[in-house]
């Protein structure tokens, strides 16, 4: 089969792990028979050196006229000058925005092989494998007014944490169909001691749980939530949280799987679904959930693991190829399950390798 793959590498260390993913995407298609056409297009701080905007034009039509995107990392210090108007990071909003894709999954599964490589005990480890389902299209990044401006008594600054029924509805859907493929738990997360929004969060998910009477609908205070994230991981399946609330959370629970650099993610418009008479499925964006580590770029040192692992996502939501992604999954497990290590996921003494090394030793076991 035959599959178009735009490939946005950003900046800092993303060209070093997109390469990686690559070339696990080829080996993909050498062993199972696929072909992978890459277009690639420029995002991120070198699209402002470029074009004077971190998302061109030619850009966002690239990612409409494919079959997936793939995507490595924006942002840099050269770009985040005190003053500075368009920063890296807008470009990445903007793709999420301009193609709908509200529906963040961020996978945090915890290794056999790295229990000991993270900080927190390993009898809390074993068993953890969390969905979070983030709502990336809203709230707090995205909505106005959002400014800062300058009075007689100082310098203010403003952000707007507003959200639709709708957009509250579709999101928390997502969360409960995952829910009921997997161990039918959703933990909805929110602030709804204090927020309106959450108020009306906390409401709808009560409401949308009436047509899940197999899923088991627990609440969630954010404060809380992060609290029993490092207490009692193994007791979340799917959690479902607004846009700021789920990118804070996800960070947090990188500290679960040992760094960062594992963990993957995928933004979806919603759950995939393939159009019977074209068999054609919704455009993904993927990435991992780590940014541009400018002060290791170059180095050669970054973990390839979570973009490869977004790779995977792409197959499975975006391609329909659930064997192919299975694939790749087992190969970072046996991977990692030999003792090879990355700087990050190195405190446990297995054999620290560089992110190219790392990269070619999964493509050559796929």
């Amino acid at each position: 089969m035959e599959f178009s793959i735009t490939v946005l590498p950003g900046d800092g260390i993303g060209p070093e792990v997109i390469g990686e993913s690559v070339k696990v995407l080829e080996s993909v298609g050498q062993r199972f028979g696929h072909q992978f056409l890459l277009r690639y297009g420029i995002v991120g701080g070198g699209a402002i050196d470029a074009t004077g905007t971190p998302l061109p034009d030619k850009t966002i039509e690239l990612c409409r006229s494919t079959d997936a995107i793939l995507f490595g990392a924006v942002g840099g210090p050269q770009w985040e000058r005190p003053g500075t108007t368009v920063r890296p990071e807008d470009g990445l909003l903007a793709i999420r925005k301009r193609l709908g894709l509200y529906a963040n999954l961020r996978p945090v599964k915890v290794f056999p092989a790295l229990v000991n490589t993270s900080p927190i005990k390993a009898s809390l480890l074993e068993g953890v494998d969390i969905i979070v389902v983030r709502e990336l299209t809203g709230g707090l990044y995205f909505a106005k007014p959002k400014r800062r401006w300058s009075t007689l008594r100082g310098r203010r600054g403003v952000d707007t944490l507003r959200y639709t029924e709708q957009e509250i509805l579709r999101i928390l859907r997502v969360g409960f169909e995952l829910a009921r493929s997997r161990r039918k738990r959703l933990t909805s997360v929110d602030k709804a001691n204090v927020l309106e929004s959450s108020r009306l969060w906390r409401e709808i998910a009560i409401e949308v749980s009436a047509d899940y009477p197999d899923v088991e609908l627990e609440h969630l205070l954010v404060d809380s939530a992060a609290m029993k994230l490092i207490q009692d991981p193994t007791r979340f399946d799917i959690i479902v949280a607004e846009n700021m609330f789920g990118d804070i959370l996800t960070d947090e629970a990188s500290v679960l799987s040992g760094s960062m650099g594992m963990l993957p993610s995928a933004s979806l418009a919603g759950l995939p679904s393939t159009d019977s008479s074209t068999g054609k499925r919704s455009v993904g964006f993927y990435e991992p959930i780590h940014g541009s580590a400018p002060d290791i770029a170059g180095q050669g040192v970054a973990n390839p693991i979570g973009t490869v692992l977004s790779m995977a996502m792409m197959l499975r939501h975006s391609l329909g190829l659930e064997t192919e992604a299975s694939a790749v999954e087992q190969a970072v497990d046996g991977v990692l399950a030999e003792g090879y290590r990355t700087l990050d996921i190195g405190a446990d003494g297995g054999d620290v390798i560089g992110t190219n090394h790392m990269g070619s030793i999964i493509a050559g076991r796929v």
